[in-house]
C-alpha cells in the first residue's frame, strides 16, 4: 500500500473533500500558522527522503542482481579460444580475407613501457585516470545528455571501464552490460592499484587483427619493441584503440588515423605531458609502417566490409569469433575493374600526372556492390593506396547535373524548355560576382534543357538549379542517398557545377536509381553472416524506395543516352557510347583538375569512375572526365557486359504545354530574306550575292514568360519581381544585339532596286556567233553597252568556267586560249552594275589550232592536310593545299567534304593561274566529328580529276572535355 504522503492524487482528493463537507474555517494567524507551515515542510522533507531511500534500495537491488555471475576480476586472463573470421565473395567459394583469431601478445611490466606510451593512452582515453574510483558520474551524465538530448554519440568510459569492456565483457551495447561494466570497474579499482590497472590495460587492449597490447602492436605496425618507438608512433598506438578497424594503419582510413594521432598529440600538450615544440615535431615526423603480411583480395572492399561488420558485431566478435561473412562481391567483375584501372592509370599518370583511380560497380536492381576498387594499388604508399576513394568526399564537377535537371523536370519544366546559354552574372552583389563560363568559353544562345544537359553547358545549369530551387535539389539528393549534401546553409547555385562534395559509392548508387526508373536501393556489401557453428546471425534484406517519378527518371536516362543530343559539343565518337548498346552516361571535372569523373549505366549495370591524386594535387590541364575517367569506365563496361543481351531504356512520354518557351519555341522568332541594297524583302530578282537572312525575334529570358515556381501557370505580371530577372534579361538582350538579332518587326515592302529595268543592255560585237578561230588569241568586244546604274564589271566564261573579270571600260577582253582543245566552245559574257543587276549574252566559237587538238590532261594531289589530322575549331580557317600538274589546263578546283551521312558539302573553289601549287582556306568548321575531304579539278572542256579522300577529325575549340 503506497505511503499516504507520497500519493499526490490522494492528498488532493482529501483536500477537495474537506472543502465540500466542512464549514468554512476561520482565518488562522500568528504563531499557530507558523507552526503549521513548519509541519508541512517537515512532512515534505520526510516524503522526499523516503523516496530517495526507495530509489537507492531499488538501484542497489538492481546492481546486486546484475552482479550475479560476473567474472572474477582476479582472473582477467581467462579467455575463450579465438577462431578465424573469413570474408567470402558472393559465391561463398573464394575467401577474400581471413581475420586470424590467434592472438599475438607480449606482456610488459609498467616500467618497461615508455612514459610517452602511458601518457598518450591517458591523454586520449582518461585524463582523470588517477583521480576517480573506476567510473565518473559526471562523465556518465554528460554522455547521457549528449546521446539522448542532442542525438549524438559520445563516450564516457574511463580507462578502467575500457579494460573491462575489452578484456572481460563483450562489446554489446545494452544498459545491463553497461551496469555490469561499472560494477566490475569499481571492483577492479578496489582490488588493484592504478599502476596495475594501467599495466593490464596496455597489455590487454586490442590494436587490430591479432595484436593485443602495446608490445604486440608496436611489433606489428612498426617492426620494433614498444621501448624503441617515438612520440609520434606512441600517439598512433593511442589513436588506434578506440576503433582498431576504422583506424587501422592497413585500412582505408589512413588520413583519419593521422588526424586522430594529431588529436592525441594536441591533448598530450594540453595536459602538460609534452611541450608545444615536441607536439609539432611529432606531427611532422614521417611515419613508416611495416608492410602487412596477410593475403587479401579486393582489399578496399574487404576493409569496407570489415568496418561495417565491426560496427554491427563489435571488434572482438570479428577478430576472434570465427564468423563467416558472405559478401556481394562478384570476383569476375572485380578482377576486370582492377586490371582496367591498372592499364589505363599508367597512361593517365604519364600524360596527365593522374596517379590514382577508383571504380565502383553496382547492380541497380538491388543495390549490391559487384566491384569496388578504392585506389589503383592498395599497397602503394607513394599514392596513399590504402585510402578508399569510394567512400571519401570529393567534388563531383558537372556529374551532379542530372540530379539538378531531374529536380527541374519534377517541378514541371519539360526537356524542351528554352534556356539561353549566354554569359550571365548570377550575383546581385557587385562585390561578389558569380559568372561561370562553359568549358569551351563559347555562348550557344537559346538551347533546350535537353541540349544543355546533354552538352553539359554550365550557364543553363545554373539557371536550372535556380528554377528548381536549391532546397528542392538538396532534398532530392537526400532521397537519392547522398549523405554529404544535407546542410542547406552550405550550398548555393554553384552546387550544380560541383560546389559540394559526394562519395563515389553514393554517387554511383544514385545513378542506379535513374537506371531503375526512380527506385533507389540502399547499397549492400554483405549478404549474410553466420557464426562459427553455421547459424545465421544476420541476413541482408533489400531496402528500396521510390525517390523519383518514373517518367522523370526515363527522361533523364533518355537525355544521358542521347549521343546525338551531345554531339554538337562532343562529336559522335566519344567514350560514352557502347556501340549499339544503349547506355546513359555523364562526366564531370573540377575547375582545377583535381577530380575527374564518369558515371554511366544500362538497365542492369551501373559503374562510376573517379580519377585524380589522393593528396589532392592538381592533374595536368586537360585531364577531364572524358579523357582520364571515361576510357576506364568504357573498357570496364564493355568487358563486363560482353555479349550479354542488349537492354533498352523505356522512352519517356512527352506532351506539349501550350507555352512556346517551354515547348522549344523562341518567342516570336522569324527568319526572313532581306535585300542588302534596299533593306527590303528579297524577291526572285534579288541576286543571291545581295540576299541575307535576318532573324527578327523577341529575345527574352525564360523569367520574362513564366513564374519560376509555377511554370505552367499564368505568366508574371511584373517579371522584375524575380531577383534574377534583370541579371538574365540584360545579358540575353546584349547577346541578341551583338549578333544583330533585331527585336523590331521585319519590313513589309519588297526590293525595288533589283528589277529588269535596271539590268545592263549590251551586245557581243566579236567574236561572231559560230565564228572560226584559227589563232590562240581571243579578242572579245562589247557593243551598245548601257545601264541605269552604270556597269561595274564584265565577267567572261568559257564552257561555264570563269575565264576573266574586267572592271575597266570598255570591258573588252584579250586572252590567250591556247590551253583549250580544238572544237566548239561556249563564250558567255555577264555585265553587272554595282548591286549585281546583271545581264548575260552567249556566242559559240569554233577553235581550230595547229596540233592534235586533244584535251589537255592534268592531275592534283594533297600537300595539306595530312591523313588523320586532328584539328580543333579554333584552328580554322584551315589551310587546304594541293600540288598541280599542268595547271594551265585546269579551269577551277572545287573543295568538298563528306559528312557522317556521306552527304557532300561544298567548301570553296579556286581558279589556278598556271602555278604548281594551289592554296585555299576552309573557313567555317563543321560540328565535332570525322570528315572525309577531297578536291576536284575541272578542265576547260569536259575533263575532270578527283583527289583521294583525306580523313580529318574535328574537335570543339578549347573544349577538351565532356563537361
Amino acid at each position: 500500500m503506497p505511503i499516504h504522503q507520497l500519493n499526490l492524487r490522494s492528498g488532493q482528493n482529501w483536500r477537495q473533500n474537506q472543502k465540500k463537507s466542512r464549514p468554512e474555517k476561520k482565518k488562522i494567524s500568528g504563531p499557530r500558522r507558523s507552526w503549521l507551515v513548519f509541519l508541512s515542510w517537515k512532512n515534505a522533507l520526510l516524503a522526499a527522503g523516503g523516496l530517495v531511500v526507495l530509489i537507492a534500495l531499488a538501484l542497489a537491488g538492481t546492481v546486486a542482481w546484475m552482479s550475479r555471475g560476473l567474472p572474477d576480476p582476479n582472473h582477467l586472463i581467462s579467455r575463450e579460444v579465438p577462431e578465424n573470421t573469413k570474408i567470402f565473395d558472393r559465391t561463398g567459394e573464394t575467401v577474400l580475407y581471413e581475420i586470424h583469431g590467434n592472438q599475438s601478445r607480449t606482456l610488459m611490466t609498467l616500467d618497461q613501457i615508455p612514459a610517452i606510451v602511458k601518457n598518450a593512452a591517458i591523454a586520449i582515453e582518461d585524463k582523470n585516470f588517477y583521480h576517480h574510483k573506476g567510473f565518473s558520474l559526471w562523465a556518465i551524465l554528460r554522455t547521457a545528455i549528449t546521446n539522448v538530448l542532442l542525438g549524438k554519440k559520445a563516450g564516457g568510459s574511463t580507462l578502467t571501464q575500457q579494460l573491462v569492456k575489452n578484456a572481460i565483457l563483450t562489446t554489446e551495447k545494452t544498459y545491463t552490460r553497461k551496469i555490469k561494466e561499472l560494477v566490475l570497474a569499481y571492483k577492479i579499482e578496489k582490488r588493484f592499484s592504478k599502476d596495475e590497472i594501467l599495466q593490464m590495460y596496455l597489455n590487454e587492449v586490442p590494436y587490430g587483427s591479432t595484436a593485443y597490447g602495446v608490445e604486440a602492436a608496436s611489433q606489428r605496425y612498426f617492426g620494433k619493441s614498444v621501448k624503441e618507438i617515438s612520440l609520434a608512433e606512441a600517439a598512433v598506438l593511442a589513436a588506434i584503440t578506440q576503433a582498431p578497424t576504422r583506424y587501422s594503419p592497413y585500412g582505408s582510413n589512413h588520413d583519419i588515423l593521422i588526424s586522430r594521432q594529431h588529436y592525441v598529440l594536441d591533448l598530450m600538450a594540453e595536459q602538460g605531458f609534452i611541450s608545444a615544440e615536441e607536439k609539432e615535431a611529432a606531427k611532422a615526423q614521417e611515419l613508416k609502417f611495416k608492410p602487412p603480411a596477410e593475403n587479401i583480395t579486393a582489399p578496399h572492399f574487404v576493409m569496407y566490409v570489415k568496418e561495417l561488420i565491426t560496427e554491427r558485431f563489435g571488434e572482438k566478435a570479428v577478430e576472434q569469433g570465427g564468423l563467416k561473412i558472405y559478401t556481394t562481391l562478384d570476383l569476375y567483375k572485380q578482377k576486370i575493374a582492377e586490371a582496367v584501372i591498372e592499364e589505363k592509370s599508367a597512361n593517365n599518370q604519364e600524360k596527365y600526372n593522374a596517379t590514382n583511380a577508383a571504380l565502383v560497380s553496382l547492380d541497380p536492381k538491388n543495390g549490391q556492390i559487384l566491384a569496388l576498387v578504392g585506389s589503383r594499388d592498395f599497397f602503394n604508399e607513394e599514392i596513399d593506396g590504402q585510402v578508399n576513394i569510394a567512400t571519401r568526399s570529393r567534388q563531383p564537377g558537372s556529374s551532379l547535373k542530372p540530379l539538378v535537371y531531374a529536380a527541374l523536370f519534377l517541378k514541371g519544366y519539360p526537356d524542351k524548355t528554352i534556356l539561353y546559354d549566354v554569359n550571365t552574372n548570377f550575383s546581385n552583389d557587385p562585390n561578389k560576382p558569380y559568372e561561370p563560363k562553359n568549358y569551351d568559353s563559347q555562348e550557344h544562345g537559346p538551347v533546350t534543357a535537353r541540349q544543355a544537359l546533354a552538352g553539359s553547358l554550365n550557364t543553363p545549369a545554373v539557371k536550372a538549379i535556380y528554377l528548381a530551387g536549391v532546397g528542392a535539389v538538396l532534398q532530392l539528393a537526400e532521397n537519392f542517398g547522398y549523405s554529404t549534401l544535407k546542410d542547406p546553409d552550405r550550398f548555393g547555385l554553384s552546387l550544380v557545377l560541383g560546389g559540394g562534395e559526394v562519395k563515389l559509392l553514393e554517387h554511383t548508387a544514385a545513378f542506379g536509381a535513374f537506371a531503375r526508373e526512380g527506385v533507389f536501393f540502399e547499397t549492400a556489401a554483405i549478404l549474410r553472416v553466420t557464426d562459427k557453428n553455421g547459424q545465421t546471425l544476420w541476413e541482408h534484406q533489400e531496402e528500396k524506395r521510390q525517390v523519383l517519378d518514373p517518367k522523370i527518371a526515363r527522361l533523364v536516362s533518355d537525355i544521358l543516352s542521347d549521343n546525338q543530343a551531345r554531339s554538337f559539343i562532343f562529336g559522335e565518337k566519344n567514350w560514352l557510347t557502347l556501340g549499339q548498346r544503349p547506355v546513359a552516361a555523364k562526366t564531370g571535372t573540377t575547375n582545377d583538375y583535381r577530380d575527374a569523373w564518369t558515371i554511366g549505366y544500362t538497365p542492369s549495370l551501373v559503374a562510376g569512375v573517379w580519377v585524380g591524386n589522393n593528396n589532392n594535387t592538381e592533374m595536368k590541364r586537360g585531364a577531364d572526365g572524358s579523357k582520364v575517367a571515361a576510357p576506364i569506365w568504357n573498357e570496364f563496361m564493355k568487358q563486363v557486359l560482353g555479349d550479354t543481351p542488349v537492354e533498352n531504356f523505356k522512352k519517356p512520354e512527352t506532351a506539349a504545354t501550350g507555352k512556346p518557351v517551354l515547348d522549344g519555341v523562341i518567342g516570336g522568332e522569324k527568319i526572313v530574306k532581306i535585300d542588302r541594297a534596299s533593306g527590303r524583302l528579297a524577291t526572285d530578282e534579288t541576286p543571291s550575292s545581295f540576299i541575307e537572312e535576318k532573324t527578327f525575334s523577341e529575345d527574352h529570358c525564360l523569367l520574362y514568360y513564366i513564374n519560376k515556381d509555377d511554370p505552367l501557370g499564368d505568366p508574371p505580371t511584373d517579371p522584375n519581381v524575380d531577383p534574377q530577372f534583370t541579371l538574365w534579361e540584360s545579358r540575353v538582350l546584349e547577346w541578341a544585339a551583338k549578333l544583330g538579332r533585331s527585336s523590331s518587326s521585319p519590313p513589309l515592302e519588297f526590293d525595288d532596286l533589283h528589277v529588269p529595268a535596271n539590268r545592263p543592255a549590251f551586245e557581243i560585237a566579236s567574236p561572231q556567233n559560230g565564228g572560226l578561230l584559227t589563232t590562240a588569241f581571243l579578242d572579245a568586244r562589247l557593243g551598245s553597252l548601257t545601264a541605269a546604274r552604270g556597269v561595274k564589271r564584265a565577267e567572261y566564261f568559257i564552257n561555264g568556267n570563269l575565264l576573266a573579270t574586267i572592271t575597266d571600260y570598255p570591258f573588252n577582253l584579250q586572252k590567250n586560249i591556247a590551253f583549250l582543245p580544238n572544237g566548239y566552245h561556249t563564250l558567255l559574257v555577264r555585265a553587272c552594275d554595282d548591286i549585281d543587276n546583271c545581264a548575260e549574252k552567249t556566242v559559240e566559237i569554233n577553235l581550230k589550232l595547229d596540233g592534235d587538238g586533244q584535251p589537255k590532261t592534268f592531275s592534283l594531289s594533297w600537300l595539306e592536310p595530312t591523313e588523320g589530322l586532328a584539328a580543333a575549331d579554333i584552328d580554322f580557317p584551315l589551310k587546304l593545299k594541293l600540288k598541280l600538274e599542268n595547271s594551265a589546263a585546269i579551269a577551277r578546283v572545287n573543295f568538298f567534304y563528306l559528312d557522317k551521312d556521306d552527304q557532300t558539302v561544298f567548301i570553296s573553289f579556286v581558279q589556278p593561274a598556271g602555278q604548281a601549287e594551289l592554296t585555299s582556306l576552309w573557313a567555317d568548321p563543321p560540328i565535332t566529328g570525322t570528315y572525309r575531304l577531297y578536291a576536284e579539278a575541272v578542265g576547260w572542256s569536259t575533263q575532270s580529276f578527283k583527289t583521294k579522300e583525306v580523313v580529318v577529325n574535328i574537335n570543339s575549340a578549347s573544349r577538351k572535355s565532356l563537361e
